[in-house]
């Protein structure tokens, strides 16, 4: 073994503008796996951060349109003690109302929260614009979309009308103006405590529209909500997840992880290729001093073992460069292709064991190319070499 390894060695030291070229290939190859990859995924975290990294996971809501919960302490107690995976649920009520301001009035979602549960989710805070703040409990304060505000010139400090769809009319005193960076949103919501959006639209205390949630691991939400709806029976009640809300999503995410992970197997393949097409010329370049070998004594499978370990030594050569090159790549990309505030057009993340695991797939893709040379020079014969020169 120690034999073969240092012949190997021999071999390989003293072609070395052909060593350091397959080398180059297998890095070449690895760095692309490398810088897909991560462009990939890095895309796909971008993605579900902006579709769900402030949205609700799983929300609890009745069957029936516009109907509220009941008694929904106890689903959340419940969900609190059983499901630890589940970060706060948020208790809330969404409904439609209008806004009256002098004499314009505005169509709006009114959103009502326990705005310390739903900062959560939401992330209010880093949202809120200027000097404002959130409203205070027990309160008849609301913040409201940036949008609205502009759209009619609406400050902090203003008194505005919220009327609901059957006519009843509260007072409102903006404390503030939020941008949660969608359109939709900041056109149409305003956001109050709990206790004043069920003093606007008359519900009980033990009553709202909604519950919603977010867990550690997003893709398992629909397994959750399905042992919600099978473990924590209640009538009118459905569990819904935001991957049945988010399929075309979803479908785009497993469309690109299946082309990356095609390319990659592609640029795996081309490597290999390569790499047993060179050794296998290696065998003939080296038959007459293989030939020698084995007439001074070397058996044939120490003869095969030559090529197995410059397979060896030329993968963890070639991988260690290409996890460099890859490296690179990342880097100069989140260096030269940004948007117009200077941050990268694709967020790169960096998953070390990906990339632990592109320097293993070079190794052993290249020990594996080295198989058919190794094979190659067991057959040959010492007498045969020697004697054709």
């Amino acid at each position: 073994m120690k034999l073969a390894f240092r012949i190997a060695l021999r071999f390989l030291t003293s072609s070395k503008g052909q060593t350091v070229l397959i080398a180059l290939g297998i890095a070449i190859g690895i760095s692309v796996q490398i810088f897909i990859g991560s462009l990939i995924e890095g895309l796909q975290i971008s993605l579900l951060d902006s579709t769900i990294g402030n949205a609700s996971h799983i929300t609890v809501s009745a069957s029936e349109k516009n109907e509220p919960i009941n008694d929904y302490a106890d689903i959340m107690n419940t969900i609190e003690s059983n499901y630890p995976e589940v970060d706060q649920p948020s208790p809330s009520i969404t409904k439609g109302a209008f806004l009256k301001i002098d004499d314009k009035t505005n169509q709006i979602v009114m959103r009502g929260f326990e705005l310390d549960r739903a900062d959560q989710i939401y992330d209010f805070t880093s949202a809120l614009i200027g000097d404002s703040k959130l409203p205070s409990a027990a309160t008849n304060e609301i913040i409201i979309g940036v949008n609205i505000a502009e759209d009619y010139g609406i400050v902090i400090g203003d008194s505005v009308e919220i009327i609901t769809p059957e006519g009843t009319v509260h007072e409102a005193v903006v404390v503030g103006s939020f941008d949660l960076k969608v359109l939709s949103l900041n056109q149409t919501w305003i956001i109050g405590t709990l206790d004043f959006a069920k003093t606007v639209f008359g519900y009980e205390d033990n009553q709202v529209t909604g519950i919603e949630m977010q867990i550690a691991e997003p893709f398992d939400a629909d397994l959750i909500s399905a042992k919600m709806t099978d473990e924590i029976p209640a009538d009118g009640i459905i569990y819904e997840n935001w991957k049945v809300q988010n399929e075309q999503l979803l479908s785009g995410l497993s469309g690109q992880s299946t082309s990356s992970l095609m390319i990659q197997v592609f640029v795996v393949i081309s490597v290999v290729l390569g790499i047993a097409s060179v050794l296998a010329i290696t065998v003939l370049q080296k038959s007459r001093q293989i030939g020698i070998l084995k007439a001074m004594g070397i058996n044939d499978s120490t003869s095969s073992m030559v090529f197995l370990f410059q397979g060896f030594i030329l993968g963890i050569l070639g991988g260690l460069l290409g996890i460099l090159f890859g490296l690179g790549l990342l880097w100069s990309f989140s260096k030269f292709a940004l948007n117009a505030d200077g941050t990268p057009v694709v967020p790169i993340f960096i998953n070390y064991n990906f990339i632990a695991l592109s320097g293993m797939i070079a190794v052993v893709a290249s020990t594996l190319a080295s198989i058919i040379p190794a094979l190659k020079s067991r057959k040959l014969s010492p007498i045969e070499v020697i004697k054709n020169g």
